[in-house]
Parts: structure tokens; sequence; C-alpha cells
């Protein structure tokens, strides 16, 4: 089960990437906002949780630049988000970073380009291996 969210200003987004994730088969829980006001932070706690319960296996949150729900996200023990844009970071943050969030912005990429970088953090495994070691070490960081 994969969460998805967002705050009022990627309502368009969420929507067209949750279209496009049903159609490729993904089984998605809808988190909202659905147009009301919502206040990101919020909506990256609730996201979060999903996945630190075991609920969902990964996010997606959007919210105008995807910006501040990476950092909320990050905020969270257990999460690593990642602001995705491009293809090679969208990739890379889970073969090498196994991010378990994707963060985007709704008004800094169209939905098209959204929807395929959503698949892209889907369906990319992590690498494991060396890469391994520095997730732990992010893991002891926030146990501090």
């Amino acid at each position: 089960m994969i969460a998805i969210g967002c705050d009022h200003a990627g309502v368009e987004m969420k929507n067209a990437v949750k279209e496009y994730l049903t159609e490729k088969g993904f089984e998605l829980k809808d988190l909202g906002t659905n147009g009301e006001p919502c206040d990101y932070p919020v909506m990256a706690e609730k996201l979060c949780g999903e996945i630190t319960s075991g609920n969902c296996e990964k996010g997606i949150l959007i919210c105008g630049t995807g910006i501040g729900m990476s950092i909320a996200a990050n905020k969270i023990k257990g999460i690593r988000a990642a602001l995705c844009a491009d293809y090679f970071s969208t990739k890379y943050t889970r073969k090498h970073n196994d991010a378990n969030v994707m963060c985007m912005g709704a008004r800094t990429l169209g939905p098209g380009l959204a929807s395929e970088l959503a698949e892209i953090f889907l369906t990319t495994e992590f690498e494991g291996g060396r890469h391994q070691r520095r997730v732990d070490l992010i893991t002891a960081l926030e146990n501090k």
C-alpha cells in the first residue's frame, strides 16, 4: 500500500498522480487534502505515520514546491524523504538512500512528469551493499 497526500496547493497534481498509478496497478491510500486548506507539516506527519506504523510501505507528498513537505517529513523518525524533480535523483534516492517518501512540487513540475517520477520511485529497488552502511549511519544520526 502506498500513501499519498498533499496540501491545498497539490490537489490537482495528487489526483493526476493517483489516477496514473492506479491505472498502473498500484494500491493507494489517499490521505487528502481534497481542496480544503491544509498545513503541509500536518499532512507530512499524517502520511509518515502511515509508514512508520507499517500500514503503508512508501509515501508520496505534494505541496507547492515539495520543499516544505521534505523538511517536515524528515523530522519524523524512520522517514527518509527526498525532493524528487528529475529522473536521476528519483531513481538514485531509492537505489542508494532507500528513501521511503518522495516529495514533489505542484508549482515546479507538470502532472505527466510527476506521475512518471512517482512510478520510478515506486519501482526502483534499494541496492543495499555499501549503501546499507550509509543508511545505517543516517539512522544512527536520528537516534542521537
